[in-house]
């Protein structure tokens, strides 16, 4: 069984078809891309997945459980985790208190417990904090640790997302576009990061990604979009050579 399995997903916004009977499976441990031009449904799809829109039709599971069972804030119980296209941190705190955000999944511990500070949540802020503290040192983002997010400059508010993220320990990381505003050297770490998330971590990854340099440097598999359907799938190089998805990015006479 895939860790991810889509069936004839559909979803519409009025008359329009933003994503159109669309099935796809990803496989634990690898790292599967989402592609297409801007409008294809690419990040619809991982907020159908993430549970912000109800599907019109469609299954959705993970892991064997039902997605379609599942509310938004109660999809990352199940292992699942994401970052945004457009970056969701809170500004008037320090990266060290976002990170620790990424934990509230784990938290045990009653809310009386919390208002006496009893041994039980000691020990539980020290291993949360442990967490937090590995993805500080695996990102590389010592120096920033006690920074308020308003000063950082966008390619570090970036990394700090994907930590969060990873503060969650999930088995599956959903990454909008985690290449988007960043700079050639900066999308050269995102790359390093995300294979060694899946190497090291073990964590399976599903991305949307319009930089094709970084989905053929890190993806098993791709999916290109339009429209909201299926164009192609398959090896990073076979999806860019396949007519279909030249004509869908580039014009009928660029085929």
């Amino acid at each position: 069984m895939s860790l991810l399995e889509i069936k004839n997903a559909t979803l519409k916004f009025g008359g329009v078809v933003a994503v159109n009977n669309l099935s796809f499976s990803v496989e634990e441990g690898e790292v599967y891309a989402i592609v297409g031009p801007n409008g294809a449904g690419k990040s619809t799809a991982f907020n159908l997945i993430s549970r912000f829109y109800e599907p019109f039709a469609g299954s959705f599971t993970f892991d064997g459980n039902n997605l379609l069972d599942r509310d938004a804030d109660q999809v990352a119980d199940l292992g699942i985790a994401r970052t945004f296209q457009n970056i969701e941190l809170f500004e008037h705190a320090t990266v060290l208190q976002n990170l620790l955000v990424g934990r509230h999944r784990h938290r045990k511990t009653t809310m009386l417990e919390e208002l006496f500070f009893t041994p039980r949540v000691q020990r539980e802020e020290k291993r949360h904090r442990e967490a937090v503290e590995e993805v500080i040192d695996f990102l590389d983002l010592q120096p920033f640790r006690n920074k308020m997010i308003a000063g950082l400059p966008y390619g570090v508010r970036k990394v700090v997302e994907l930590g969060r993220a990873l503060a969650s320990q999930p088995r599956l990381l959903l990454l909008d576009e985690p290449a988007s505003g960043l700079s050639v050297e900066e999308t050269q770490d995102m790359r390093w990061w995300i294979d060694d998330i899946r190497k090291q971590m073990g964590i399976t990854v599903l991305m949307v990604e319009h930089d094709m340099g970084l989905v053929s440097g890190v993806s098993d598999r791709v999916l290109a979009l339009a429209d909201g359907a299926k164009l192609a799938e398959g090896t990073p190089a076979e999806v860019q050579a396949n007519p279909a998805v030249i004509e869908a990015y580039l014009g009928a006479g660029a085929v």
